[in-house]
C-alpha cells in the first residue's frame, strides 16, 4: 500500500468528522449563518496567504525543477486564483476587510510555515498534503450530497469539487509517495506524524469558523 492511501486511513476517522461537522452540514445545505462564513471567509484569506508562502519554501528546497515548478504553480494558485474567489465573496457578502489572524488560523499557519522552513523537505510536503486533499475529499462529499436548488454559497462548492483543483490534489498526492519511497522509514513516520497533525488544524479552522473562536 502506498504511503498516501496508509496515512488517509489514518486520519480517515478526522476527515469523517469533518464532514459531520455543523460547519459542513449547513454549508452543504445552504443555511449556514451568514456571519459564520464572513468569518471563515476573513481568516480563510490570511490562510491562503501564508499557505502559499509555505508552498514557495517547499519549492525553493525541492531536489529537482519538476518539483519546484509543481509547488510554484501550487503557490500561484493558493495566493492569485483562490484568493480571487475570496474577494468576489468579500463583496456579496459584505466582509470589507482581511479580519485580525484568530486562533485556529494562527496556529496552522505556524505550523505549516515552520514545517516549510524547518523540517525534512519530505515532512514539510506532507504537512500541506491535507489542504489539499481533504478540501477536495469535503468539496466532493459536498457535492453529491447537497441539496437542489440555489446555495449561496455554491461557487465555493464549485471551486474545491472541480476538475483543475482534483488535478492539482493528485500531482500533490503523487510527489509526496514519490518521496517516501525514497526515504527512511524514519522520515516515512513523521510525514505521518505532519499529516495527521495538518489533519486535525483542518478540523479546528472549520470548527472556529462555526464557533467563531478569537482570541
Amino acid at each position: 500500500m502506498s504511503w498516501s492511501k496508509e496515512t488517509w486511513q489514518t486520519i480517515r476517522p478526522i476527515y469523517n468528522r469533518i464532514i459531520e461537522m455543523p460547519f459542513i452540514t449547513e454549508l452543504m445545505d445552504g443555511d449556514l449563518a451568514l456571519e459564520k462564513f464572513q468569518f471563515y471567509m476573513s481568516q480563510d484569506s490570511a490562510y491562503l496567504e501564508n499557505f502559499g508562502r509555505a508552498l514557495a519554501l517547499i519549492a525553493a528546497r525541492a531536489y529537482d525543477t519538476e518539483n519546484t515548478l509543481a509547488f510554484l504553480q501550487f503557490a500561484e494558485n493558493a495566493i492569485i486564483v483562490e484568493n480571487a474567489l475570496h474577494e468576489s465573496y468579500f463583496k456579496e457578502f459584505g466582509i470589507s476587510e482581511k479580519a485580525i489572524i484568530q486562533p485556529a488560523c494562527h496556529h496552522y499557519i505556524h505550523f505549516l510555515k515552520s514545517m516549510a522552513a524547518l523540517e525534512n523537505l519530505e515532512v514539510a510536503m506532507a504537512a500541506v498534503l491535507p489542504c489539499f486533499w481533504i478540501y477536495k475529499e469535503v468539496g466532493d462529499y459536498i457535492y453529491r450530497n447537497q441539496k437542489s436548488g440555489n446555495n449561496p454559497y455554491q461557487a465555493w462548492i464549485d471551486t474545491y469539487a472541480g476538475e483543475e483543483f482534483g488535478e492539482a490534489v493528485q500531482k500533490a498526492i503523487s510527489i509526496c509517495d514519490d518521496h517516501a519511497i525514497n526515504t527512511t522509514p524514519q522520515i516515512r513516520t513523521k510525514m505521518t506524524e505532519a499529516f495527521v497533525s495538518a489533519s486535525h488544524l483542518e478540523y479546528q479552522f472549520w470548527d472556529a469558523g462555526y464557533s467563531l473562536r478569537s482570541w
